[in-house]
């Protein structure tokens, strides 16, 4: 797997004033750039040159965007950004859900588009922190195994996980941390960023999901366990090799 840095976008919407107005945008800040103003079109560009993000409207002409996102994120681990209309909180969370990375609500400025896609190819472009130890890319815990290089999630029988960039982030820190209480607020900051404007259900979202995925019973979650008043706490011993 290439772990290169981020370079090629994927940009659906089907405002063509919207599509035209990104692409020369990203263009100028270094980006290949591809546009797409439906789903079919989407999975068109998808299988020409596989982009390393896809900024994804809500609101599309035939399939919607939440059904999109969640077929994208079934078969493969492209970062999202969801772009949308509605700022209602219940939307951001259906996005979440369903394996969105982040959300911008219209309108917004490109420059912030910008930020919001650099910000998640931070993300996904780091490996383990540098430091005098040598580098350690490979996290387990309770048979599974975590490569931190190539981000990707192995289950006790070999099957690798599909997971979104904020899953792997949360699954990252909470293996770099276990046996300890993080707080919503200490997850967001982990995982985002200080200044990060993620709210507290966020975190709550992306807990479900990863439960989900490790967890033999995610309605009673023993990996991962709520501590009332103060947060989460990764239960399993963790190694590295």
């Amino acid at each position: 797997m290439d772990c290169a840095n981020v370079s090629r976008l994927l940009i659906v919407d089907d405002d063509g004033e919207i599509l035209s107005l990104l692409k020369k945008f990203f263009v100028q800040h270094g980006y290949q750039v591809d546009v797409a103003a439906h789903g079919e079109a989407m999975w068109a560009a998808i299988a020409q040159a596989r982009p390393d993000t896809i900024i994804l409207d809500l609101m599309l002409p035939g399939e919607g965007g939440l059904s999109l996102c969640q077929k994208v994120r079934a078969q493969m681990g492209i970062p999202i950004i969801m772009l949308t209309a509605m700022a209602e909180l219940s939307d951001r969370i259906v996005g979440l859900e369903l394996g969105a990375d982040d959300y911008l609500t219209k309108p917004f400025a490109p420059q912030e588009l910008l930020a919001r896609v650099r910000a998640l190819q931070r993300r996904v472009g780091e490996n383990t922190p540098s430091g005098t130890e040598p580098s350690r890319p490979v996290m387990a815990f309770a048979g599974w195994h975590l490569d931190i290089t190539c981000r990707e999630l192995r289950s006790p029988d070999g099957v690798m996980i599909p997971m979104s960039a904020g899953e792997f982030d949360l699954l990252l820190v909470l293996l770099e941390h276990p046996q300890r209480i993080l707080t919503r607020e200490q997850l967001i900051d982990l995982t985002h960023g200080q200044g990060h404007d993620a709210y507290d259900r966020s975190i709550d979202v992306q807990i479900s999901r990863l439960r989900r995925k490790i967890e033999p019973d995610s309605k009673r979650p023993d990996l991962i366990r709520t501590v009332r008043n103060g947060g989460y706490m990764f239960t399993a011993k963790v190694s590295r090799s």
